[in-house]
């Protein structure tokens, strides 16, 4: 797929997602930036995205919830006439001691993970279809991804993004006959967490076999490569410096 003159929708414009949403736009794309809570990173990226010379609009919507994902597709509908690549970014990423997890911490976890990617797929399926087809592309996580957990404190994530995996391939299944290319992303270590310390820091380079943070852009070029592919869909790629086989 061309992604000149395509209409993505990314949800999760925090950091990451905000530098993807700006590289689809040099690319030729009008972007919607789907945030919850960060306003003023997304309406930061449309200024950028509106400075390319593309559309852009920043929409606040809790993508856990049914309702609220049908507004906002109905909404991008209404103002571009059409979806054609769908970036479910939205995500939590918090450690807890198994033995204090709660439900709350469980649905979470499963609501902004796992539900929304499948609540937006679902919203966005159709009109991709009586486009022609589209892409839906899915973050799981590296560990996820290579098939086994690594550290503690993360259970529910773990399984959510796992999840995510699994879903992956079973829209992928879903939506092929429809010419709509399901594949996910799975990113290792990427941007250093604000508060990482200096011997944290160390510790990440030194499992990484490439021996570096990646950087916001490598999330970009992974996402322009599953949009611009014409035969790759239920695939999750690693985008992780060679973690998993450290």
């Amino acid at each position: 797929m061309d992604i000149k003159d395509k209409v993505a929708l990314i949800t999760g414009t925090r950091r990451i997602g905000s530098v993807v949403a700006v590289e689809l736009a040099r690319r030729g794309a009008d972007v919607v930036l789907g945030y919850n809570r960060s306003r003023e990173e997304a309406e930061a990226a449309a200024m950028q995205i509106r400075a390319l010379g593309r559309k852009a609009l920043a929409i606040q919507a809790d993508v856990s919830k049914g309702s609220e994902v049908q507004s906002l597709v109905s909404r991008v509908v209404g103002e571009f006439g059409r979806v054609d690549v769908l970036v479910n970014m939205a995500s939590i990423y918090r450690s807890k001691p198994f033995g204090e997890t709660t439900e709350q911490d469980w649905n979470g976890n499963m609501d902004v993970n796992l539900k929304s990617a499948f609540l937006c797929a679902q919203a966005v399926a159709p009109v991709m279809k009586a486009n022609g087809g589209g892409r839906i592309i899915n973050f799981a996580d590296w560990i996820a991804a290579s098939g086994r957990p690594r550290y503690k404190g993360y259970v529910p994530y773990y399984v959510s993004k796992a999840g995510v995996v699994g879903l992956t391939e079973s829209l992928a299944l879903e939506l092929a006959s429809d010419q709509i290319l399901v594949n996910a992303i799975a990113p290792g270590p990427i941007l250093a967490p604000p508060d990482l310390t200096e011997e944290e820091d160390r510790e990440v380079r030194k499992a990484t076999p490439l021996g570096r943070w990646g950087g916001e852009i490598e999330i970009a070029k992974a996402v322009v490569s599953l949009i611009e592919t014409d035969f790759i869909t239920g695939e999750c790629i690693r985008v992780d410096g060679g973690r998993h086989v450290h």
